[in-house]
């Protein structure tokens, strides 16, 4: 069974436990400080994936850092992961919960790359736009990559709409370089 597949398991029970239990913006606010957490240090990654290190001391770990920042669900539900060998999955565990957490509030992450940085009038645009179009509340991410020259790329979920220069300008290309060769 693949990790991602054992992850959406997981997050589906912690899911279901958290809305029992009437916490579900606690935990999802556990699991968002988890993942900022392992993604900024690789090493308690590599921790909690190496089947060699011993449970309990990757509990200790975990409590060390994480003692009295989190719930007592996220902290139990961490002890019960890790005890059952599922360490290396908490991570993607952890994605999957805010994702599905996402389905559930109707959350739309909209992530745009542009050549400059948006203005605010920009911002309320394209989140108006999303809005309106997913009827979802919009959490928009942006970051500038000053290698699209200009326009921008546009990525909500599947769906990607790229209007940078530096796309139209490789298709101009290969657009050239195929009209050359025939």
């Amino acid at each position: 069974m693949s990790e991602l597949t054992v992850a959406n398991r997981y997050a589906k029970s912690l899911i279901d436990l958290a809305e029992e239990e009437k916490a579900l913006e606690a935990i999802r606010s556990d699991m968002e400080l988890f993942t900022h957490t392992l993604k900024a240090n690789s090493q308690l990654q590599a921790v909690l994936a190496n089947p060699i290190i011993a449970h309990d001391k990757k509990i200790k770990i975990l409590e060390a850092i994480f003692a009295g920042k989190v719930s007592k669900v996220t902290d139990s539900f961490f002890k019960i992961m890790i005890n059952k060998s599922r360490a290396q999955v908490l991570y993607a565990t952890a994605k999957e919960f805010i994702n599905q957490y996402n389905v559930i509030k109707n959350i739309v992450r909209a992530y745009v790359t542009s050549a400059t940085p948006l203005s605010e009038e920009n911002k309320k645009q394209i989140i108006a736009e999303l809005k309106a179009s997913t009827g979802g509340t919009i959490e928009l991410h942006t970051k500038v990559d000053h290698n699209l020259i200009g326009g921008f790329v546009l990525k909500v979920g599947d769906l990607q709409v790229d209007t940078s220069l530096l796309t139209s300008l490789k298709k101009l290309k290969s657009d050239f370089a195929h009209g050359v060769n025939q």
